[in-house]
């Protein structure tokens, strides 16, 4: 009998113990099983979203590069340089959070608000206002990116608990059981033989 078990006696009420556990086992084994396939299937769909705004957030980021190139082209690095800065002191991240499985998952949208510039610049220039159009798009698209980001690193992590729990019960609990289980019915059954054997000799 295997270690955790050998210290039981073989009676009926200790193989009765010993089923029910492995009952219990089971059941927790297939709870985790599932678990593990409703955690890849959120993957899976956290992934794909993942990828789609990944695929807009670097088709913002060209326009951007492309805008801040058209700025450069027409008033130089310089006159770029020396505009002066958008304030984002309006900006708020609103989120959003809703539990799957014990695993926080949460929406974010940057609400960037009224842009405001540090100084009046001395002269209008749409191409500068792109740029900087362009950028705080490209900022709020980062946002979201990142908390489906986020959640894809606390889902991964979950799984991962998740895997080695079910490994844990599949590899070494669930055969320890089943040899505890199968060694005690031989021992019971030589038992009853022996049992049997002492009833007959002593008519």
């Amino acid at each position: 009998m295997t270690d955790g078990y050998q210290d039981l006696p073989p009676t009926p009420s200790a193989l009765f113990e010993l089923k029910e556990e492995r009952r219990v086992v089971q059941e927790g084994y297939d709870f985790l099983d599932e678990k593990r396939l409703l955690l890849v299937g959120e993957i899976l769909r956290q992934l794909a979203r993942y990828e789609a705004l990944l695929d807009d957030y670097r088709h913002d980021l060209a326009e951007a590069r492309q805008a801040l190139s058209d700025a450069i082209a027409l008033h130089g690095l310089e006159g770029v340089q020396v505009r002066p800065a958008a304030t984002l002191e309006h900006a708020e991240v609103a989120t959003e959070h809703r539990p799957f499985l014990g695993v926080t998952l949460q929406d974010a949208e940057l609400q960037l608000g009224a842009e405001h510039e540090a100084t009046t610049p001395l002269y209008a220039s749409p191409e500068a206002a792109t740029v900087a159009e362009r950028f705080r798009g490209l900022l709020a698209r980062a946002t979201t990116l990142a908390a489906v980001s986020g959640n894809l690193h606390r889902l991964m992590a979950d799984y991962r608990r998740t895997e080695r729990r079910a490994r844990a019960l599949e590899d070494v609990l669930m055969p320890e059981l089943d040899q505890a289980i199968a060694e005690m019915d031989s021992r019971l059954e030589e038992l009853q033989r022996e049992e049997a054997i002492r009833v007959r000799l002593n008519v």
